[in-house]
């Protein structure tokens, strides 16, 4: 990210040089010294919400140059279908006494890579 920060200074990129410093600005905030990928995924995703949030108050647009950058440092997150394909291999719903209770492994498995809202959706189709 600072690599990126350096080169939108290089380029003249005054939009994407602010929206970096804002993201990198929530680092500081945090009280640990070192910030594990996970933390840098969840504050980013955090940022997006809230921007999407606002976007879908105000009746803007779609999208914004603040989310495309911000996504940009998130990893790819997993498909319905692929949820769904793990979910048939990996999990016996017999288990577990309603199927909600199988949130906790599925979401152990992908981590960051995955909606919980998505996985709900999956879950109850099953």
């Amino acid at each position: 990210m600072k690599k990126d920060l350096a080169a939108a200074m290089k380029e003249k990129d005054e939009e994407k040089k602010s929206i970096l410093r804002v993201i990198m600005g929530e680092f500081g905030r945090m009280d640990k010294k070192e910030i594990s990928d996970n933390d840098v995924i969840q504050i980013v995703k955090k940022l997006v919400k809230s921007e999407k949030e606002v976007l879908a108050q105000s009746g803007g647009g779609k999208s914004n140059r603040f989310i495309e950058v911000a996504e940009g440092y998130l990893p790819r997150m997993a498909t319905e279908a692929e949820i769904a394909e793990w979910i048939a291999v990996n999990i016996d719903f017999s288990q577990f006494n309603n199927k909600m209770q199988a949130m906790k492994p599925i979401m152990a498995h992908f981590g960051a890579s995955v909606d919980g809202n998505l996985v709900k959706k999956v879950l109850q189709g099953t």
